[in-house]
């Protein structure tokens, strides 16, 4: 009875040549897929420096800036209170001017002269307590007067220094924009040579693969120093299902449950936005995770309790550490397209329990 089973031996010479060449193929193939992921992880390595001294450069160039706006807002402020100083002083010598003439015209008396030609003790006694108290006035007037130009004296040096530290900060923030686009061009060089060691279909899903194996690696030995820690309680999104906050202003792409790349699905969104941009924290949790990941540029991930984590990447600069306790709304990272991305986008997941779930339920939309 024939079964279909048949064996090497029983082949024919030229199909025999033809199995050979066939597996030898194959063999061919894997080898250069090993050969392209290799020259890529070297490549991928090198765009992670890259990357990380542009997170660098971009968070340092934030800082100036931010302190840049306080400088600003601080000179304003200053330059309000000269202006209320000067008219304050202009307001005094005129009082003191209106005094002094006031004086000079009631007469040139002194005390030993109005002694001797006073016939009237009672109009005495007046005219000495009025020019006490004109002589009181003055002296207040004078010492407000005096206070006013110390005060104004101060304000005038704190704008000097506001200044001065105004032309280094702009001097700082030109050094560092000057340092991000040599490694922003250094970082598209590293791109292209990606693109180009990446060829083959088979190689691009080996790559996705290589990417989410890692990922799922980094999260186990993440959770595991969390549950190690017990300083925060969390209690997980599942009440705020609808309503959780968009983790960054832009136009979001529902790509979740998509086909990428072969039989690889999307396994969140992209919120395409502006580079530099705030990424916020979706809901109150705990960094679990803040570093570079390759496939995923400048990752942060939260962990908000109960098995729920959320997971931001592709970003410009990291803002928190692991560890850290963050609010809902506050700022996590700066939105860029680190991980190799074209244009600047937040690559955007939530997870529960390790399976990755649609975000576009979850989210306030």
């Amino acid at each position: 009875m024939f079964c279909g089973v048949f064996f090497v031996s029983d082949l024919t010479a030229q199909e025999q040549s033809d199995l050979e060449s066939i597996q030898q193929q194959i063999k061919n193939k894997q080898a250069q897929i090993n050969q392209q992921l290799e020259v890529a992880k070297t490549l991928q390595d090198n765009l992670k420096d890259v990357e990380l001294q542009i997170a660098k450069s971009s968070k340092e160039l934030n800082q100036t800036e931010m302190s840049l706006d306080s400088n600003q807002k601080q000179l304003g402020i200053l330059r309000q209170q000269q202006k209320g100083y000067l008219a304050s002083l202009e307001q005094q010598k005129s009082v003191l001017a209106k005094q002094i003439r006031s004086a000079y015209m009631t007469g040139n008396y002194d005390f030993a002269k109005m002694l001797l030609n006073q016939q009237d003790a009672a109009n005495f006694e007046r005219t000495i307590t009025y020019y006490q108290y004109l002589n009181k006035a003055r002296k207040s007037q004078i010492d407000s007067f005096n206070l006013l130009v110390i005060d104004l004296q101060k304000v005038n040096a704190k704008l000097i220094d506001n200044q001065s530290e105004l032309e280094q900060l702009k001097d700082k923030q030109l050094v560092q924009q000057r340092a991000l686009q040599i490694n922003q061009i250094q970082r598209e060089k590293t791109l292209i040579a990606i693109q180009n060691a990446i060829e083959s279909e088979e190689a691009k899903i080996a790559q996705l693969q290589i990417n989410e194996k890692n990922l799922l690696e980094a999260l186990t030995r993440a959770q595991q120093q969390v549950d190690k820690q017990e300083d925060v309680t969390l209690t997980g999104l599942s009440d705020f299902k609808g309503r959780l906050l968009m983790p960054a202003k832009g136009n979001l792409r529902k790509m979740f449950g998509r086909f990428r790349q072969g039989q690889i699905k999307w396994k969140g969104v992209v919120i395409n936005g502006t580079a530099g941009d705030s990424v916020i924290a979706i809901h109150q949790a705990k960094v679990l995770y803040s570093d570079w990941l390759r496939g995923f540029g400048l990752v942060t991930v939260l962990d908000h309790g109960n098995g729920f984590m959320s997971l931001y990447g592709h970003n410009q600069a990291l803002l928190k550490q692991a560890g850290e306790a963050v609010q809902a709304g506050e700022a996590i990272a700066l939105l860029g397209q680190s991980g190799g991305q074209s244009r600047p986008n937040l690559y955007f997941e939530i997870r529960h329990k390790g399976t990755p779930i649609n975000p576009v339920s979850w989210l306030k939309l």
